[in-house]
């Protein structure tokens, strides 16, 4: 049903565009944009205490583990309480939010809402910090056998700082994800900081990605070839289903894989 009505969406939005020929494409991918916002924005609050046994329904795995996003090493029993930072890696693992907290002031709706908050290695996490993600071209810290790692950033990457890299198999998944916080509250980034959210115009002030496109190029470019070179996986799926019976609401770019497409094609690689 959840399908059926995005695409009714889009459908909407493409005659509205065909009937004023003279829109801009953005206007039509901000009205898009803000469509699915009406459709996802309304959802139930977890509270973050029960994130820990959420994630018994959002992140197991069927052997009984967490699925856990920064190691591969890790071999964690869900919990339902667990240690912030650790030692070494491999020995706990924390609740974390893929838009870094300190960047919305851990404000709600944001602070609790499963999309954007995996289960992640807490040695991992504590070096990510509030790093956004991006292309390593020289790594200073690196996790067991290279499956993630932090430095400075590739020219293709874009970013303006050091950034942390994740392993390809969840580059599309954290891609989707960035793409669902920013559709959802694309009214809200705007008073957002951190560097995939842009220039700062004022003191933690970024009005100019509030709506459309609702982050920096830089990051919106990179995550655009994440999402096509990692597809929607069954991993994804599952933990859409598993989110939508707690929160009520759904991430449109797992449910219809491509969509992220039609509301950023200006900033496409199409070579």
């Amino acid at each position: 049903m959840r399908i059926k009505q995005y695409l009714l969406v889009l459908a909407f939005t493409l005659v509205f565009v065909g009937a004023f020929s003279q829109t801009p494409a953005q206007r039509a991918s901000l009205l898009l944009k803000e469509k699915l916002q009406s459709i996802i924005s309304q959802h139930t609050k977890v509270g973050y205490d029960k994130i820990w046994t959420a994630f018994a329904l959002t992140d197991m795995r069927s052997d009984g583990t967490v699925w856990e996003i920064y190691s591969n090493t890790a071999n964690y029993a869900c919990q339902t309480k667990g240690e912030y930072v650790s030692a070494a890696e491999g020995v706990n693992y924390n609740r974390e939010h893929a838009v870094p907290q300190s960047w919305f002031q851990s404000a709600e709706p944001m602070y609790d809402d499963l999309f954007h908050i995996y289960p992640a290695d807490g040695n991992i996490n504590s070096w990510r910090s509030n790093s956004p993600y991006g292309e390593v071209a020289s790594a200073s810290k690196t996790s067991a056998d290279g499956f993630s790692c932090y430095g400075t950033a590739t020219t293709e990457c874009g970013a303006p700082c050091k950034v942390f890299e994740p392993n390809d198999e969840y580059k599309g998944d954290l891609a989707r994800t960035y793409f669902y916080m920013v559709t959802c509250y694309g009214d809200k980034v705007g008073d957002w900081s951190g560097e995939v959210f842009g220039r700062s115009v004022a003191p933690d002030t970024y009005v100019e990605y509030a709506g459309y496109p609702g982050m920096a190029e830089w990051a919106l470019k990179m995550f655009l070839r994440w999402s096509h070179d990692d597809p929607v996986s069954q991993k994804e799926r599952d933990r859409n289903d598993a989110i939508y019976k707690l929160q009520g609401n759904r991430n449109p770019f797992i449910d219809c894989p491509g969509l992220e497409r039609y509301l950023w094609y200006d900033y496409l690689d199409k070579q």
